[in-house]
């Protein structure tokens, strides 16, 4: 029985490697899997989804996808979709559609919230509608899980204010605690690469 998976997680959580892996796993058992991401995200390039670990693959963008028909899409035993945060209600609510009304599995990786706390509209949306939510952990500088998303700027202060959405700019991002997003503390050895010494 088909489900929709929301796989979220913080900066620096490994989403898109998980996505990655997914996509080889079902290639490995000779399955397509569809790779699909919005196209307001290029900042790998056209049509690439890129993890931080170097691991990449070609995709197609959103759009394209919902223009194939659905019995296109029922020839693929998964649908995986990238940065899925980025999508609007209308876009999830058609995963809900390809999961109940088609028979595909939906697996979905993206961030749960912005760097001021609050939900993206896709992200909210699917973690009312999707079957099964999994969290990807990874940790605070202070060893805690993080699960908030902290934006700094060039003199490595703290941003609760501004644009949502700010494409390729994974280096102003770092994962942290609630309690040190909170506090604007990313940590005695933070440098303005977002990591330690």
């Amino acid at each position: 029985m088909a489900q929709l998976y929301f796989k979220y997680g913080a900066m620096g959580s490994s989403k898109t490697a998980n996505a990655l892996m997914a996509h080889f796993n079902y290639q490995e058992r000779g399955q397509e899997a569809l790779l699909v991401k919005p196209q307001l995200d290029q900042r790998d390039g056209d049509h690439i989804v890129r993890s931080r670990i170097g691991l990449t693959n070609p995709c197609i963008y959103f759009h394209e996808m919902r223009a194939m028909a659905d019995a296109a899409l029922q020839q693929y035993a998964c649908i995986i979709v990238d940065e899925a945060q980025f999508l609007t209600k209308d876009e999830v609510r058609y995963l809900v559609h390809l999961v109940d009304d088609c028979g595909i599995p939906v697996m979905c990786y993206g961030l749960r919230a912005d760097f001021k706390g609050d939900l993206f509209e896709g992200s909210r949306e699917l973690l009312i509608m999707a079957d099964k939510l999994e969290e990807v952990k990874t940790i605070c500088w202070c060893g805690k899980k993080a699960t908030f998303n902290a934006r700094f700027d060039a003199q490595g202060r703290v941003l609760k204010e501004g644009a949502q959405v700010v494409l390729g700019a994974n280096d102003q991002y770092i994962g942290l605690c609630r309690r040190h997003w909170m506090g604007n503390d990313l940590g005695p050895d933070f440098n303005l690469h977002g990591t330690g010494d």
